[in-house]
């Protein structure tokens, strides 16, 4: 199986990719616009929208979802963003997009169709835009278009020369894990996109 996902993660040429059309994938079937552009640090790939992201059409919008705070706490951002600015991201070299886009209560009720196509959709992505890094906030949000078992941080496999990089989910039901852990790794995320 390794041997697979590295061909699929590595065999993108630089010269044979198609530009991303972002504007006609702007808005997701939930209503939540991507976030993207050429030349990004980062781009954050959510599992899926969750209702109150669906029901503000922005992103990480629960009010108890880490997701703003964690990205200012990190140095991503220069002050914690309201969900309603999420288009602000760009000016800090930052993107956002998402995995599956069904808005669902939680994770849990997603299935492997909500992925179908993710996997190509993100590599087009890395093709085209070339952000350094991709950093899959949650590991489903890396593990439903890519199948497999994943740890959070840096992992072997890159799509067209992007970093994929996983991150403990930001999610008020992900409370497990604890604040200084998540830091942690938003941490060594923005370490290696500076």
């Amino acid at each position: 199986m390794r041997g697979l996902l590295e061909e699929r993660l590595d065999g993108c040429e630089p010269e044979a990719a198609q530009p991303y059309d972002h504007e006609m994938d702007a808005v997701t079937e939930s209503g939540v616009p991507d976030v993207l552009a050429p030349g990004l640090a980062a781009i954050f790939c959510g599992i899926n929208p969750g209702r109150a992201s669906a029901a503000a059409g922005a992103p990480f919008a629960n009010p108890r979802n880490d997701f703003w705070r964690l990205l200012h706490a990190a140095g991503f951002t220069p002050r914690v963003l309201d969900p309603q600015e999420a288009a602000e991201l760009l000016r800090y070299g930052i993107g956002l997009t998402n995995a599956a886009r069904r808005t669902t209560r939680g994770s849990g009720d997603l299935r492997k169709a909500d992925f179908a196509g993710a996997a190509e959709r993100l590599e087009e992505i890395a093709c085209s835009l070339r952000p350094d890094a991709i950093g899959f906030v949650g590991k489903i949000a890396y593990t439903g278009p890519f199948g497999g078992r994943v740890e959070h941080g840096l992992q072997e496999a890159r799509l067209c020369g992007t970093a994929l990089f996983v991150l403990p989910s930001t999610s008020p039901a992900n409370a497990a894990v604890p604040w200084e852990e998540r830091l942690r790794w938003f941490r060594a995320l923005r370490a290696l996109t500076s």
